[in-house]
């Protein structure tokens, strides 16, 4: 059974669903879990969890985000990307220049509150709110609050332009593009998108689709597939004894450093992750949070 996390270069065209379900076949575990999807339209740093690691998910999937977008101004789509309709087009007004796209750029910098796009898998009671939005119904989503850590102008090519930028879980890029262009007075909508990084998973170390897709017809596509504890890897490392595995086993907890505070993972002998504990309120206990099974990291 696999145990581990695929950090996969998508390609754009295909939705993170048609990923995740091409890697159910090609390795033949049931549980594949993603940690944060792109648009069909975007590219870039999609992370799998496999079996037991979809356990892990929620570690990731908070982390954050780095892309760089192409932005075409003067043009609006309904879903704020260039594969809706146009509902809106204007030419670029002589004044807009680099000076004033930074000034408007920095508006979106730091903690702002961000309307989704009514095209989005955000449910609404019980419904994604692009299967209600397409079935007719009018969708009003509520603000979220990101934070737009870094957000950088790469070049200006009118009517386009690149930029850097580095955010939260949660944020929509689409929806950053029309709200600029709203700012600007010209409309805008998304026009490319790159995912470079996911937390501490890098675009240059991603395997190509293509060729992850060949590694399961040649059956040795677990070559490419990292340890669970990868998501872990930001945290205190414990490595413990069969003694103290099997207390972890059957829920009971184990001593930890005097002052020891969050979440750390619990390592064997050989390196392979076996638990992720969370310190109790004395700081002295290590509690098992989530323990995995000897019997799927093999």
């Amino acid at each position: 059974m696999a145990f581990g996390l695929l950090n996969i270069h998508k390609p754009s065209g295909p939705t993170s669903h048609d990923i995740v379900a091409r890697v159910r076949r090609g390795s033949g575990e049931r549980r594949v879990g993603h940690a944060g999807t792109l648009d069909p339209l975007a590219e870039g740093v999609l992370v799998l969890a496999l079996g037991q690691a979809t356990r892990l998910v929620e570690y990731l999937s908070s982390s954050s985000k780095c892309y760089e977008a192409r932005i075409e101004l003067g043009l609006s789509t309904d879903t704020y990307d260039r594969q809706g309709q146009v509902v809106s087009q204007q030419p670029l007004s002589p004044e807009l220049n680099i000076d004033r796209l930074n000034a408007a750029l920095e508006h979106f910098r730091g903690e702002i509150d961000q309307v989704p796009p009514v095209y989005s898998a955000i449910k609404v009671k019980g419904k994604t709110a692009y299967a209600r939005t397409r079935s007719g119904e009018t969708v009003t989503l509520a603000p979220r609050r990101v934070i737009i850590h870094e957000l950088n102008l790469l070049a200006f090519a009118p009517p386009h332009i690149d930029v850097l930028i580095r955010c939260s879980a949660g944020t929509y890029i689409r929806s950053l593009a029309h709200d600029l262009g709203d700012l600007l007075g010209c409309g805008a909508m998304l026009a490319r998108l790159v995912r470079t990084e996911s937390g501490i998973f890098k675009l240059g170390d991603a395997i190509a689709w293509d060729t992850l897709q060949a590694a399961f017809e040649a059956d040795n596509w677990q070559h490419y597939l990292l340890p669970a504890g990868v998501a872990l890897q930001d945290r205190p490392q414990v490595t413990v004894d069969e003694k103290a595995m099997e207390r972890l086993k059957h829920g009971m907890p184990i001593d930890a450093p005097e002052g020891s505070d969050g979440l750390a993972g619990a390592y064997s002998s050989q390196d392979q992750l076996v638990a992720v504990l969370e310190s109790d309120p004395s700081g002295s206990i290590w509690l098992p949070k989530k323990v995995f099974l000897s019997s799927e990291q093999s």
